[in-house]
């Protein structure tokens, strides 16, 4: 699994992603340069402390793989809500698919952030 790690990178997605989200989980995906995918976790500090925010990217983690990430000319900003550490697996699996699909809809539209 290849993972976006720059800031330049972070900055371009949020700057010109679709975004999309359900109560488990957030996505954020821009065009990726480059012909694999790529995905990041990220776990904002409203979550909690940092085994709080650890345990959640950790969550992501583990359902992303599930869920098809990362996609083929994508690269994807994951995060987790104050939900994602305590949901069943196969819940934020859902919950990803779910948000994925609702971004690729803003997509559609033309609806940017």
């Amino acid at each position: 699994m290849r993972i976006v790690k720059n800031k330049q990178d972070f900055d371009r997605i949020f700057h010109e992603g679709f975004r999309g989200g359900s109560h488990l989980s957030r996505v954020v995906w821009a065009p990726s340069r480059e012909a694999e995918g790529r995905v990041a976790f990220v776990a904002p500090k409203r979550i909690g402390n940092a085994v709080a925010r650890n345990r959640s990217k950790r969550v992501l983690r583990a359902c992303a793989a599930e869920a098809g990430f990362p996609e083929r000319g994508k690269d994807v900003v994951l995060m987790a809500t104050p939900h994602t550490k305590s949901a069943k697996h196969d819940d934020v699996v859902k919950s990803l698919r779910l948000s994925m699909r609702r971004a690729e809809d803003a997509a559609r539209k033309g609806d940017c952030k």
